[in-house]
């Protein structure tokens, strides 16, 4: 049983090919019985005839020398009077000419062998190197009678098997056509509601049953397609909470900087309060401008318009880097540093991976708690590099927990501002990993301590397994 398509089209491609190749043979089979070898007959008895009249018009030639020079040209001769036989050319494969043939051209008749060769399936009139096939024609000689049988080289045939090879590959072309157009219709049925619910689709209906029920890959393309509409229901879902989020993200400070600068239009307000006002317009600002700043970052990884930029750098040092950033921030909740960083040396985009460790440290200095700890450590693995980043603090829900790489989620449902932030940097964080062909994942629980893992492979262009 044939399922899959391209078995199908295989099999219909064949089998096109085998009843147009069989049929154009039957039809030029048919043209050539029919025109071509009366046409071909009469073509040399009158070649034949006018090579008599040319012996009797100059008697003085000599006729095997005549001969002689008309089978170099490309023809085959058999002349005979009756008691005597000359070949002339190349030999004939058969000398099966019935005596009373010969008779009849020597008492004057003409011997039409081409248009009496026997009928056959396949075309052999015009390869058949018979002596029956040939065309005889009586020839007088100083007075003398004979019958001379003559055939053309098969090369001088050339023009009728142009036109027989053109008609079978005339008929040939035009049945595949015909019959590749019904095969066709016939397999690209279910393509056509495919397209239909293509456009369905592309008008905002997600809600699409496909009524294709196959085996093979147009089946599987239908599930497929199906699929990919639920997805795109769900995506749309996302979108429309995304929207909202970026909405709520942007409204929040934009009304803190109309609140306050209302305020500071007041002409009763002390210079200290003035500066309080300024100060918190200036922090709205820049909470704005990173927000925009990520947003564009997010669009632009996932979009790679901005391909990494790989070399080999010291990844321990950038750690150290990251972490002598936010130093005053944990001196300043007394948050201890750990860290274990082997000396390792990795090749990837410095940039990018820079923000990675700049967005999970953040987090782990932001949410942590009075008094708390940072723990990184870098271990130098055989296939892949190794970063924990662990904090104490708050934790995180299971429920939250696979949904912290999320764009703009945040665990705090009721989306507090104690902590500031965007909700973007553990995207931001994800998709750098995937871009280097890495994984990032976190262990947490409420009240207790978070750990994110991240996991980037050392050899070039090789994803983890």
């Amino acid at each position: 049983m044939i399922r899959s398509l391209y078995s199908k089209f295989t099999f219909t491609t064949i089998l096109i090919m085998l009843l147009s190749g069989i049929t154009a043979f039957l039809l030029s089979n048919i043209y050539y019985q029919m025109i071509l070898k009366p046409y071909n007959d009469q073509k040399n008895t009158m070649i034949a005839q006018e090579m008599v009249d040319y012996v009797k018009v100059h008697p003085e030639l000599t006729l095997d020398s005549y001969l002689d020079h008309l089978a170099a040209v490309g023809y085959q001769f058999y002349l005979t009077d009756g008691q005597q036989e000359q070949f002339y050319g190349k030999a004939f494969r058969e000398t099966n000419l019935a005596p009373e043939d010969v008779q009849m051209v020597l008492n004057g008749a003409t011997f039409h062998g081409m248009q009496q060769f026997p009928h056959a399936f396949f075309v052999t009139g015009f390869f058949a190197n018979e002596l029956k096939n040939t065309i005889g024609v009586p020839l007088t000689y100083e007075e003398k009678p004979y019958a001379l049988f003559m055939r053309p080289d098969i090369k001088l045939l050339f023009n009728e098997m142009h036109l027989l090879f053109g008609s079978m590959l005339f008929i040939t072309i035009l049945l595949s056509i015909l019959f590749v157009l019904i095969g066709v219709k016939l397999l690209t049925n279910p393509i056509k509601k495919l397209t239909s619910a293509t456009f369905e689709l592309a008008q905002g209906n997600f809600n699409i049953q496909l009524d294709i029920n196959r085996k093979d890959e147009i089946g599987e393309l239908a599930q497929s397609f199906t699929q990919m509409a639920n997805q795109l229901e769900q995506l749309e879902e996302l979108r429309k909470q995304l929207i909202s989020n970026i909405s709520h993200d942007i409204q929040s400070p934009l009304s803190n900087i109309k609140g306050y600068t209302s305020l500071l239009a007041q002409p009763t307000l002390s210079d200290e309060q003035k500066l309080y006002y300024t100060d918190i317009i200036n922090k709205e600002v820049l909470r704005l401008s990173m927000l925009t700043k990520q947003i564009l970052l997010l669009a632009s990884l996932e979009q790679e318009e901005q391909p990494l930029k790989k070399q080999t750098f010291s990844l321990s040092e950038q750690l150290k880097q990251v972490l002598r950033q936010y130093q005053w921030n944990m001196e300043e909740k007394g948050i201890m540093a750990d860290y274990q960083l082997a000396s390792t040396d990795f090749y990837g985009d410095p940039t990018q991976l820079y923000a990675v460790w700049d967005n999970i440290i953040s987090n782990a200095v932001k949410y942590n708690i009075e008094g708390g700890y940072v723990k990184v450590s870098l271990t130098d693995k055989p296939s892949h590099v190794e970063i924990r980043i662990g904090n104490s603090g708050v934790g995180i829900n299971k429920a939250d927990l696979s949904r912290i790489f999320e764009r703009f989620y945040r665990a705090d449902t009721a989306r507090s501002r104690t902590v500031e932030g965007t909700g973007l940097g553990l995207s931001i964080a994800m998709t750098i990993v995937h871009l280097h062909q890495g994984r990032i994942y976190a262990k947490s629980e409420k009240e207790a301590d978070t750990e994110i893992t991240v996991e980037l492979p050392k050899q070039k262009n090789v994803p983890l397994p």
